[in-house]
Parts: C-alpha cells; structure tokens; sequence
C-alpha cells in the first residue's frame, strides 16, 4: 500500500498577514458607479493640490528672491499643511462613497 502525500510550500509572512487582514476586515465589492466616482475624487482632490502647490511654490520663489527665509519657511508648513488636508477631506469622501449601499 502506497501512500500519498501533498506538500504544500509555507507562506511567505506576507501572505499569512494578508489572510488575518481579511479575516479581521473583509474587503467589499465595489459597484462600478463607486469605482467611477472614487476615480472622479482622486482626480478632482489631484487637481486641487496641483492648485495649490502651483501658487504657493510661486509665493515661495517671491520670498526666496527677496531672501525672507522666514516667509519661505512658513509658506512651506503651509503648502505641506494645505497638502495633507486636501487628501485628508478626499480621503473622508472616498469612505463615504465605499460605505454607501450597493
């Protein structure tokens, strides 16, 4: 009599993290009205930043030619805070539009 026996390979740490990831917090199908509208978010929230870091980056050049480095200084904590609160507000509508019911 013969016996059989599978061998599997070990998963990586990173398999084994990604399965208690899920277990812990299953991942929910998106309708394609939802992808549509995430994408619409990304590239609207994209645009605003590009807004912004093109104005500020022409404030920084004024204040860089006239040698102020403390206006430069604080108008690149404004633009890095301008920055992470735009994501931060895209970031709040792209979970609303996930949690929305199919």
């Amino acid at each position: 009599m013969t016996r059989t026996i599978k061998i599997t390979a070990m998963k990586s740490s990173y398999e084994l993290a990604m399965e208690r990831l899920g277990k812990q917090s299953p991942q929910t199908k998106l309708s394609e009205a939802q992808k549509k509208e995430l994408a619409e978010l990304d590239s609207r929230y994209a645009a605003k930043v590009a807004e912004r870091e093109i104005f500020l980056k022409g404030e920084l050049a004024s204040a860089a030619a006239k040698g102020d480095y403390e206006a430069y200084q604080q108008l690149e904590k404004q633009l890095i805070s301008e920055r992470k609160s735009i994501q931060a507000e895209r970031e709040e509508k792209k979970e609303k539009v996930r949690q929305q019911t199919k």
